[in-house]
């Protein structure tokens, strides 16, 4: 946790480096290729293109830098109370939303009380129900005021939906934000064209003109307009067009690890998935380690079916190892579930990433233990529009890498997460994760999500076979980007032109 000084340091580095692009006279416009979005409304947003456009439209309280260190926006600096259940922040002075209007203590209020009001149905209600109340405590200052310590509570204010809106906000289309671009255009299915916001609160920010996001629904063809010029950067793509990409004349490619994963998982509140002795075959059936050389050409790390991955080098056990690969076993396994004669499957995926080489990988290996799957490719928009993705009974989801492990926990895992997709439920899980998201002591969480780890290698109903690193190229006419492990997070304010 960060101290008021260290608070004033970070903010001194972020501030030193937007004045060194303003120094350059640094101008233009960038053009991204993405996939298009659906949900324009920062709390249902769930893509990375989604996410990649409210961060430009609008501000979050604090906000992960690349390396996972908490920094200011909004908030200039935050003070906690010595019980771990008070939280207070300090705004930010001459904030103005895009339609002139000043923020307000009031409407960060307004914002996380809607984020954790359950009627609302956002997926954050349960990431934000320890809080007891937010208040407005001065002119220019918020208190959060928690019912049980939680020692990541300021990463879940940085939590991808947790934009700071104009209280009373409706009309989502218009995208009314604090934020350093202002959309000007907004063409469903096509573009979204934004410029700079002259009155945004941090001087010399942002170093754009403006910023485009152009609509692709097919990877090959945005990396075939980035090579024309079209676009300006590509992101998100297959392993095999990011390699292609590195040594084309103009282009920078950029690679950072990441904890991100792409989940394979089968829901377990109905057959088969059920029956326990299923998802124990097909993890059995999952050669993981020839998974990461056929689908990400080596990039990446083995998983072992637990979204705590290595980059969190503190909670990762090492001791732990997925299921061997034993496809004998796997049809042991499935006979004394009862599909002795074999077992046929829908496997959903979006088209996005490497998802649709993963399914096809685990059809070949799955289908040499008897099972039988049926791969449909969505596209992404498709897969995760109402709703359907968490419906599917087998699919494979992506997962973006998140700053500290609690959160794939809280929403994804215990049994009543809003995006419990595999529909899991583990008295002892759920136990072990409020344990390691309230305790502070720091060997009590270790040996917590040790334990976590073991339960999901076991029983959890998901196959995880590896993490890939965050992938992106762009043209060499333009530099200050830093890629961050969730690409939607990504910050603009600091790219410019040469």
């Amino acid at each position: 946790m960060l101290s008021a000084k260290q608070i004033k340091i970070v903010l001194g580095v972020v501030l030193a480096s937007l004045a060194l692009g303003a120094s350059a006279m640094a101008d233009g416009v960038f053009t991204v290729a993405m996939q298009p979005t659906v949900e324009n409304d920062p709390g249902l947003i769930s893509s990375d293109a989604e996410i990649a456009v409210a961060n430009a439209a609008y501000d979050y309280l604090i906000d992960i830098g690349p390396d996972h260190v908490l920094v200011p926006r909004l908030a200039t600096a935050w003070t906690v109370s010595e019980d771990g259940l008070s939280y207070k922040f300090t705004l930010a002075s001459g904030v103005h939303f895009h339609d002139g209007s000043p923020l307000v203590p009031g409407d960060i209020v307004w914002t996380f009380n809607r984020l954790r009001d359950p009627e609302n149905g956002f997926p954050t209600a349960s990431l934000f129900e320890n809080i007891a109340s937010v208040e407005a405590t001065g002119a220019n200052e918020v208190t959060f005021t928690l019912t049980q310590t939680n020692p990541f509570f300021l990463y879940d204010l940085s939590d991808n939906h947790a934009l700071v809106l104009k209280r009373g906000t409706e009309n989502f289309d218009a995208f009314n934000g604090t934020g350093p671009f202002v959309v000007t255009e907004y063409v469903p299915g096509d573009r979204i064209v934004m410029v700079a916001n002259d009155d945004y609160f941090l001087e010399g920010a942002p170093l754009l003109d403006g910023l485009e996001f152009i609509f692709f629904t097919d990877s090959e063809a945005a990396v075939a307009a980035l090579r024309g010029g079209q676009v300006d950067m590509a992101w998100r793509m297959p392993i095999t067009l990011y390699v292609g990409l590195q040594g084309d004349p103009g282009i920078i490619t950029v690679d950072v690890p990441t904890n991100g994963f792409d989940l394979v998982r089968l829901r377990s509140d109905m057959e088969p998935g059920s029956n326990p002795l299923v998802i124990q075959a097909l993890k059995h059936a999952t050669d993981r380690a020839t998974i990461l050389n056929l689908v990400q050409l080596g990039a990446g790390t083995v998983g072992h079916d637990t979204p705590v991955g290595p980059l969190y080098a503190n909670y990762y056990d090492s001791s732990i190892r997925a299921l061997a690969y034993d496809p004998a076993r796997a049809i042991e396994l499935l006979e004394q579930a009862g599909y002795g004669d074999g077992l046929s499957l829908d496997l959903y995926t979006p088209d996005t990433g490497a998802r649709p080489q993963l399914a096809v990988v685990l059809k070949e290996q799955w289908a040499q233990v008897g099972v039988d799957i049926n791969v449909i490719v969505e596209p992404e928009s498709v897969y995760y529009g109402d709703n359907h993705w968490m419906d599917a009974t087998l699919g494979i989801t992506g997962w973006g890498s998140r700053p500290y492990p609690q959160f794939y926990l809280n929403l994804m895992l215990v049994c009543d997460a809003a995006w419990n997709e595999s529909r899991f439920c583990n008295a002892e899980f759920d136990r072990l994760a409020a344990l390691a998201g309230t305790t502070l002591d720091e060997d009590t969480r270790v040996t917590a999500y040790s334990q976590i780890q073991q339960i999901l290698v076991d029983s959890g109903p998901v196959i995880i076979p590896y993490f890939w690193p965050q992938v992106a190229a762009y043209r060499d006419a333009f530099d200050g980007i830093a890629l961050k492990g969730f690409a939607g997070r990504t910050d603009f304010r600091t790219i410019y032109e040469k």
